[in-house]
């Protein structure tokens, strides 16, 4: 399920998160997006195939890692970028002897989050 779709109080499943960051080419991704940057930027970036990018970039969306963000051009059409949406993941053994996943996330400006409602409404749209 992609973070837009997530509730922020809510997080993915510890497996989904793990599973992410066993992948290399996963945590070469959250290392290079230093900026939001589209599927192809990525692929460029990291040296991975533009159709494994893709699956990488979903499989972080659906570990909640990522944030997807929809920019309309002055064309009409629409550009995905996408940006690390965590700074910390925390995984604790609770008193009952069940881990705990939490992930920190970045604090977003306004501007950030008005950018945030405009991609889900346009993809509900």
């Amino acid at each position: 399920m992609p973070r837009d779709s997530l509730d922020d109080s809510e997080e993915p499943a510890l497996q989904e998160v793990l599973d992410a960051l066993d992948d290399p080419d996963c945590r070469a991704i959250l290392e290079a997006l230093d900026e939001p940057m589209t599927t192809k930027e990525i692929a460029d970036r990291c040296g991975i195939a533009l159709s494994s990018t893709y699956r990488k970039v979903e499989r972080l969306a659906d570990a909640s890692m990522l944030d997807e963000r929809v920019e309309v051009r002055a064309d009409g059409h629409h550009t995905t970028t996408y940006a690390v949406d965590i700074e910390a993941v925390l995984i604790a053994l609770n008193e009952t002897r069940e881990f705990e996943l939490t992930i920190e996330r970045p604090s977003r400006t306004a501007d950030e989050r008005l950018a945030r409602l405009w991609s889900e409404v346009r993809e509900g749209t």
